[in-house]
C-alpha cells in the first residue's frame, strides 16, 4: 500500500525540577512525533527529539514529496532518496527528519505484514534486554549530588540493576559520588556515568581516574561530540570504557570516530542517525571494529519502543554487569510522554520485554497527546 498522509504532532513538557547535567539544566523537553498512514489505514510512528521544529520544516518542504504516494514497504529506496536531499546538512535536523520518516515507514511496513519490526528485519535475537536507569540528574543549588542516595534507593526499588547517573560537576565530586554510590548499591549493580559533553580533556581524565574505584562499565560523552583528538587522548589515558555516539548522525561521522579508536561502546540514537536504516548501517560498521552497540534513547514512548526493536536485533557482547550487551536506556525521570500507555515494567532480573504486537508494538491514539500538544499538522497528496 502507498503512503496517503504524513502528520506531525509537536508535544512537550517542563520537567519539575529541571534536569541537570554537566552542560545545562533542561527546563523544557519538546518532541516531534510523526505518523504516516497508508491508503488502507495502516499507520506507523517516528520521532524527533533533538531539533523537532527544524525537522518539521524539512519534512514539510523536502521529504514529504518523496514519501507521499510511495509504497510503504519500499523504505530502503525511500531512505536513499531522502539522503539524496541532505546536501550539506548530513549531521543536523535534515538527518533527524529523515530518521523520523524512516522509523515510521518501518513501523507501518511491519504492521502491514502483521510482524514486529524485529521480525521483518530478520528476526529477534532476544525477547528482553536489561534496562538501565538514565538518572539521577544533577540538582540546582549547593549540593549537586546531594539527593542521589535517596533517588538511587528509589530506582533500586523499581527493579533496576543498572544505573547511569549524571556526573561532571567537578572531578573530585565525581569521584566521591561514584565511590559512595558503589558502597550503596553493592557489587552486583552495574554503574555507568554520563558527563553530557561537559569536560575538556584534562578534567575528563582526572574525573575518570577519581571514579576508577567505583568499577564503572563506561563513561559516556565526556567531551564535545566533534572532538576526535580529545576522545583519542582520553581513551588512551584511562582504563574505563568510553561511550558515545548519540550526537552523531552520518555514517561518515561514525566511521571517523571508530577509525580513530575513540569509543569502546557505541550508542547511536534512532532519531538522529537515520532511523532503522541508518542505525543498521552504523551497527554493521561497529561490527567490523568488534564494538558493542546499543540504542541511546531519551524521549517519548515512540523512540523507546523502536529502540526495543533495534536492541532485539543486535548481537550479544559481554561488557560486564548483570547481562550481556545490549542494554536498553530507560528515562527514569517523570516523563508523561514515555508513560502514555502505562509505565514500562521491569521483571525480577531488571529486564524489559520486547513489546507484543506488530510494528514497534505501539497502538497510540493521537488524542492521548492532547495535554502536551502544542501544534499539529497534516500533509497529503495533492
Amino acid at each position: 500500500m502507498t503512503i496517503a498522509s504524513i502528520e506531525g504532532f509537536h508535544a512537550g513538557f517542563s520537567p519539575q525540577p529541571a534536569l541537570g547535567n554537566a552542560s545545562t539544566f533542561i527546563r523544557r523537553r519538546d518532541f516531534l512525533l510523526v505518523r504516516v498512514t497508508t491508503e488502507s489505514g495502516v499507520v506507523g510512528w517516528g520521532e524527533v527529539f533533538a531539533s523537532p521544529f527544524a525537522a518539521a520544516a524539512l519534512i514539510k518542504a523536502k521529504l514529504a514529496p518523496l514519501v507521499l504516494g510511495q509504497p510503504v514497504r519500499e523504505y530502503g529506496r525511500i531512505y536513499q532518496a531522502m539522503l539524496g536531499t541532505l546536501g550539506y546538512d548530513r549531521r543536523g535536523p535534515a538527518m533527524m527528519a529523515a530518521s523520523a520518516i524512516d522509523m515510521a515507514l518501518h513501523d507501518a511496513a511491519a504492521r502491514e505484514q502483521g510482524l514486529s519490526v524485529a521480525a521483518m528485519l530478520g528476526g529477534a535475537l532476544r525477547d528482553r534486554a536489561l534496562a538501565y536507569a538514565s538518572g539521577p540528574f544533577i540538582a540546582e543549588g549547593g549540593s549537586p549530588y546531594g539527593a542521589y542516595p535517596e533517588q538511587i534507593d528509589a530506582l533500586l526499588r523499581r527493579g533496576f540493576r543498572a544505573l547511569k547517573p549524571r556526573a561532571g560537576f567537578d572531578p573530585r565530586a565525581d569521584g566521591a559520588m561514584t565511590r559512595a554510590m558503589r558502597r550503596q548499591v553493592g557489587e552486583d549493580i552495574a554503574l555507568m556515568v554520563d558527563i553530557n559533553q561537559g569536560y575538556g580533556v584534562g578534567s575528563a581524565i582526572e574525573s575518570a581516574k577519581r571514579m576508577e574505584e567505583a568499577g564503572l562499565l563506561w563513561i559516556e560523552e565526556p567531551l564535545q561530540p566533534e572532538d576526535i583528538p580529545g576522545y583519542q587522548t582520553v581513551a588512551r589515558a584511562v582504563p574505563c570504557a568510553i561511550a558515545g555516539g548519540e550526537a552523531l548522525a552520518s555514517l561518515a561521522a561514525f566511521r571517523d570516530f571508530l577509525a580513530a579508536r575513540t569509543f569502546s561502546v557505541l550508542q547511536p540514537d534512532l532519531t538522529v542517525c537515520g532511523g532503522f536504516s541508518g542505525f543498521r548501517r552504523v551497527a554493521a560498521l561497529a561490527d567490523a571494529y568488534d564494538l558493542p552497540v546499543m540504542p541511546h534513547v531519551f524521549g517519548t514512548l515512540v523512540n523507546f519502543r523502536a529502540a526495543q526493536q533495534m536492541a532485539a536485533l543486535l548481537p550479544a557482547r559481554r561488557g560486564g554487569g548483570p547481562a550481556p550487551y545490549p542494554f536498553l536506556e530507560y528515562d527514569a525521570t517523570p516523563n508523561p510522554l514515555l508513560t502514555l500507555l502505562g509505565t514500562p515494567e521491569l521483571d525480577a532480573a531488571g529486564m524489559i520485554a520486547l513489546p507484543e504486537g506488530p510494528g514497534i508494538g505501539l497502538e497510540l491514539d493521537p488524542e492521548r497527546l492532547a495535554p502536551w500538544l502544542t501544534e499539529s499538522w497534516t500533509l497529503g497528496r495533492n
